[in-house]
């Protein structure tokens, strides 16, 4: 009878407010949210004025939520609105809805403001990843969808690398905190390769009229098996030397096949529909943030520039592409791009063109382009919100849950 009586509150609650109806909703609208107030913080640490005192300092925070705050949110919002088109089954809605998210805000909060002890919030944080997890799991799991279960190890690996970033910092191991955050990078990474290589090509020929590209059986386990390796090489890293070499011929290696992926995915038709033309300037980037970064292994470039041509240029830009995106199709509203969103992906890959190109080229300038860059950033996740918040918290225009 509780249980009844809580599915029949839960389900009470999704109707009255649409907003706890599927996954996407809070998690795109506050994670956007969030990304506001972390970089406007960051900016003002920047400039010399400490808006925060958080668990970590500045700079741990800066990498920890940027990571796991906003691009957790992002990620396991649209995997938990994704299972729902995957498995056929109703995703996480009404009140366990609304405990996971709490749950994230939780740690949101308590990593901004820690309290006495500061393991209670490190286990509040580190509690979010596992439990979206777990509701991932149970769909795919009971549908028997094998092929789905790729993003459980990825989400379990993300889970680890949270694990040591806290490590890292409770026992002043700056070492294990860099290589965790490079983890995270990898692991998000990892994923932008496996889903952007099923929708990015499935997104272009819908618009273009035409079959896909034939997929090349070969290039797709390659392009992917090589971003898996390196995953691989940098868990190892924790125990094991790995020559610099080696790092940098991997990286390069999967830097080339991946621009060879997506050269055959016919991206220049594209640059009329900024919904879609983000998604190929993101993958590009990621493809040369893999190849920065094999270069910053032979000390040619900046390690942090080639990460930042990843999180800025490729995550950032792909998952405003995808929210904007998702935000519509979920939502019941024709797949067009609203006005502003076109200058909005423009300005996060200006963005990244300030915050990691500029600076490997005139790096004497890199204070203001850092911070042209951040400016960029707010711009951009301020049009999403002004766009999309209002869809987000009302219902379907079509009638239909979600």
């Amino acid at each position: 009878m509780a249980t009844d009586s809580l599915l029949s509150v839960s389900a009470t609650l999704a109707r009255a407010m649409p907003l706890w109806r599927l996954a996407f909703r809070p998690f795109f609208l506050l994670g956007a949210l969030f990304s506001l107030v972390a970089m406007l913080v960051w900016g003002a640490f920047w400039h010399g004025d400490v808006l925060l005192r958080p668990y970590g300092g500045m700079l741990w925070w800066h990498q920890h939520e940027m990571l796991f705050g906003f691009g957790a949110a992002i990620v396991v919002g649209f995997l938990l609105t994704a299972v729902q088109n995957w498995t056929g089954q109703r995703g996480l809605h009404g009140l366990p809805l609304v405990g996971l998210v709490a749950l994230w805000l939780a740690g949101r909060v308590l990593l901004a403001f820690p309290p006495g002890v500061e393991i209670w919030a490190a286990l509040v944080d580190l509690a979010f990843l596992p439990l979206a997890a777990l509701v991932l799991a149970r769909s795919v799991i009971r549908v028997r969808q094998w092929r789905n279960l790729i993003f459980l190890p990825v989400l379990g690996l993300l889970f680890l690398a949270n694990v040591l970033m806290h490590m890292g910092w409770l026992q002043g191991d700056s070492l294990t905190i860099h290589i965790a955050a490079h983890l995270a990078i990898l692991l998000i990474s990892l994923l932008m390769v496996v889903l952007g290589g099923r929708v990015i090509p499935f997104f272009t020929s819908r618009r273009l009229g035409q079959p896909q590209p034939v997929r090349l059986k070969w290039l797709e386990l390659a392009s992917m098996g090589t971003v898996m390796a390196l995953v691989v090489m940098q868990l190892a890293s924790l125990g094991v030397y790995l020559p610099s070499g080696v790092w940098a011929g991997v990286a390069l290696l999967a830097a080339v096949l991946n621009a060879l992926r997506l050269s055959r995915w016919e991206g220049l038709y594209c640059l009329r529909e900024p919904l879609l033309w983000g998604l190929h300037a993101s993958y590009a980037f990621v493809c040369l943030g893999l190849a920065m970064w094999g270069l910053a292994a032979l000390d040619l470039v900046n390690t942090s520039l080639a990460l930042h041509t990843i999180t800025v240029g490729g995550i950032g830009t792909m998952m405003l592409a995808m929210m904007a995106r998702v935000s519509l199709g979920h939502t019941g509203r024709p797949i067009e791009t609203l006005p502003g969103m076109g200058l909005a992906l423009g300005l996060m890959v200006l963005a990244a063109v300030l915050r990691a190109l500029v600076p490997a080229l005139w790096p004497q300038v890199s204070h203001w382009t850092l911070s042209l860059s951040i400016l960029c950033w707010l711009l951009a996740f301020s049009i999403f919100i002004g766009r999309y918040a209002l869809s987000l918290l009302t219902a379907r225009v079509d009638g239909q849950d979600g």
